[in-house]
C-alpha cells in the first residue's frame, strides 16, 4: 500500500491554503487515517506557525544530511505528523538539482507509511511550486471569491493542466459569504477554462468543488491563536465544512 498524495497550492497567497491543510489532516486523522504534511512552501514556511510548533529539526536538515527523516518528521496537534521546512532559506527560492532530487527522495520515502501525504506548496506558479505538486497525484486549488483570487486560481489551473497534463483539479472555495457560492465560484472557473484552455488541450479539464467554507470569525480567533479550528472550536460552521470535504475526500 501507499499513500494518496495530494498537493494543496494557491494562485495568490492569504488565502488560507495552509490553515485548510492543517485542518484537513486533523479531519482525516479523526476518521482513522495516518497522515503527513510536508510543508513544501520552501523559504516562506509557515506550517510551524499555524501549528503553533519550534521545530529543532527541519526539511532543511534532512536536505543537508544533518538528522534522518524520522528524526525530522514529528507529531502535530490534531494527531498527524508534519515535516516542517525552514523559513527564509534563500537558497530554495528556486529550483535547484538537488532541491529535485532531495523533494522526490523524501516524497518516494514517507509515502509506503501513510495512508495521506499533503504537501502544502508555496502558492503562484514558481518553478519550485510546480515541482512540489508534480510529485502528487492530486492536486487541490484554494481559492476565495475575491477577483483577484480567482484571476490567479485560474492562472495556475491553466498552468497545471499544460504543463503537467492535470485534467481533473480538486477546489475548495474558502472564506464564503452565502449559501451555493462556492458552486457559483466553481462555475464561473470552469467556464472561462471551458472557453480558454480546454479547446488546445486532448481532453478537458474539469474542476471538482470538494467544498467550500464559509467566512467564519472562528477561523480568525484559531489562527491568531496558532491552533487547530478542529479542536478549539469544532462546532463552528467553518470546522463542519472541513469535516464534511474530509469525507468526500476518503469517499
Amino acid at each position: 500500500m501507499t499513500a494518496r498524495t495530494l498537493a494543496v497550492t494557491s494562485g495568490k497567497g492569504g488565502v488560507g491554503k495552509t490553515f485548510i491543510t492543517a485542518n484537513l489532516a486533523c479531519a482525516l486523522a479523526a476518521r482513522g487515517q495516518k497522515v503527513l504534511v510536508l510543508d513544501a512552501d520552501l523559504g516562506l514556511a509557515n506550517l510551524d506557525v499555524v501549528l503553533n510548533l519550534h521545530p529543532k529539526l527541519t526539511l532543511h536538515d534532512v536536505f543537508t544530511e544533518k538528522c534522518t527523516l524520522e528524526q525530522a518528521i514529528v507529531p502535530a496537534p490534531g494527531g498527524f505528523f508534519v515535516l516542517l521546512a525552514g523559513s527564509g532559506m534563500v537558497e530554495y527560492s528556486r529550483l535547484t538539482p538537488e532541491v529535485r532530487e532531495n523533494l522526490l527522495r523524501i516524497i518516494e520515502q514517507v509515502k509506503p507509511r501513510y495512508d495521506w501525504v499533503l504537501i502544502d506548496t508555496g502558492a503562484g506558479i514558481s518553478d519550485v511550486v510546480l515541482y512540489s505538486v508534480s510529485l502528487a497525484q492530486d492536486v487541490l486549488v484554494v481559492a476565495t471569491p475575491e477577483p483577484t483570487s480567482l484571476t490567479d486560481a485560474y492562472a495556475t489551473i491553466k498552468v497545471l493542466a499544460t504543463t503537467q497534463g492535470r485534467r481533473r483539479i480538486h477546489l475548495i472555495v474558502n472564506q464564503t459569504r452565502r449559501m451555493g457560492e462556492g458552486r457559483a465560484v466553481r462555475q464561473q472557473l470552469q467556464q472561462v477554462v471551458d472557453r480558454y484552455v480546454n479547446p488546445t488541450l486532448d481532453a478537458p479539464v474539469h474542476l471538482d468543488l470538494l467544498g467550500d467554507i464559509p467566512a467564519d470569525m472562528a477561523v480568525r480567533d484559531c489562527a491568531q491563536r496558532r491552533q487547530l479550528l478542529l479542536e478549539a472550536m469544532p462546532g463552528a460552521p467553518a470546522a463542519t465544512s472541513m469535516r464534511a470535504i474530509a469525507a468526500r475526500m476518503l469517499a
